[in-house]
């Protein structure tokens, strides 16, 4: 009887925690708010706004630091009152999370409206988001990814795909629906693989003519249809060097918004120190070579950015912590040092 009891006590525990958890409680609140439009809609009324401008976020600049404001809901009714616009314009926000404290939070593009007159009355600026990603708080960069690319995505379906009819979002934003056909469509993401080659002893990383002058990065390519993640790094390393896998392995995920919304899958491969002759795609890469654990940790140090030169020629460097590539260039060197 007493084995019985304690499992029976155990079991009742955890479902109390699990009950009380706010992750829990919060991830089941979002999950009303996208289904119950009367729900969201009064939301609307206590949550917090993350302002865009053409899918450019606003930023506040605080001595040296850049500062994500979010904005309440009367602070928004009074902006969109000294722009003469009515409250309506809030039921264009979309629903991007909500705090522990269940405060709901909102992404409201205001791109039809002048930039000059918002900028001045909250004393910041609308910044390009590849900019904005690399100057706010890390915790901040996800949430605005999130949100430019769900405002990006109502943007660009509009309309069915099937009838050409307009199609309607729900009030959170998480759908959009065709009266007409009746169908519900959902933001969707494009896997893409972003691999960190290795020899054993070096790194392989390569740039694009549109990179940055002397930025290098770790290879990338989207999945093709039917390919899971290990067929498309096989492939995507094959195509772009002309490198055989010989074995490979997951880091890690990351949602990022360009070209459009995409879920990073990060992997590390390795390739057989005797077959790493490089044959250059240069139709997809302006340049690929191998990196030694120096010449990383030396790149690592510099800002991204960075255009030190040394006899002549640009010293490399690598994408910011915010970006997944940087953490698999961590990893590499700290697998080197172990």
């Amino acid at each position: 009887m007493a084995a019985i009891y304690q499992a029976v006590s155990r079991r009742a525990s955890s479902l109390i925690c699990r009950l009380h958890s706010t992750y829990v409680r919060k991830m089941r609140y979002l999950n009303k708010l996208k289904e119950d439009d009367n729900l969201c809609r009064q939301a609307q009324t206590s949550g917090t706004f993350y302002l865009f401008h053409n899918l450019s976020p606003f930023l506040q600049k605080v001595e040296k630091k850049y500062l994500v404001p979010e904005l309440s809901a009367e602070e928004m009714k009074r902006i969109l009152e000294k722009l003469k616009e009515t409250e309506q314009w809030i039921e264009k926000s979309v629903l991007i999370g909500c705090s522990d404290e269940h405060v709901p939070q909102f992404a409201l593009d205001l791109g039809a409206l002048e930039k000059s007159v918002i900028e001045d009355e909250l004393r910041g600026s609308f910044t390009d988001l590849r900019k904005a990603l690399f100057v706010v708080d890390e915790k901040d960069s996800p949430l605005l990814a999130m949100a430019q690319s769900l405002l990006q995505w109502h943007d660009s379906h509009q309309y069915c795909s099937k009838t050409g009819q307009p199609t309607q979002k729900n009030v959170a934003g998480s759908k959009r629906v065709c009266h007409a056909s009746r169908i519900t469509y959902y933001p969707q993401m494009s896997p893409v693989v972003i691999t960190l080659v290795s020899d054993g002893s070096r790194c392989l990383l390569a740039r694009q003519p549109s990179f940055p002058q002397g930025m290098y990065t770790a290879l990338s390519g989207f999945c093709d249809m039917g390919e899971n993640v290990e067929e498309t790094v096989r492939r995507e390393v094959a195509e772009e060097v002309g490198l055989e896998v010989e074995s490979l392995w997951y880091s890690a995920s990351q949602h990022w918004p360009f070209p459009n919304s995409t879920l990073m899958i990060a992997c590390h491969a390795l390739v057989r120190a005797q077959q790493a002759e490089i044959s250059m795609n240069s139709l997809e890469l302006e340049e690929a070579r191998w990196f030694d654990l120096q010449e990383i940790m030396e790149g690592l140090k510099r800002e991204p950015g960075s255009s030190k030169q040394e006899g002549g020629r640009l010293l490399p460097w690598f994408p910011p912590k915010q970006a997944i590539a940087h953490q698999l260039i961590h990893e590499w060197v700290q697998q080197q040092t172990s």
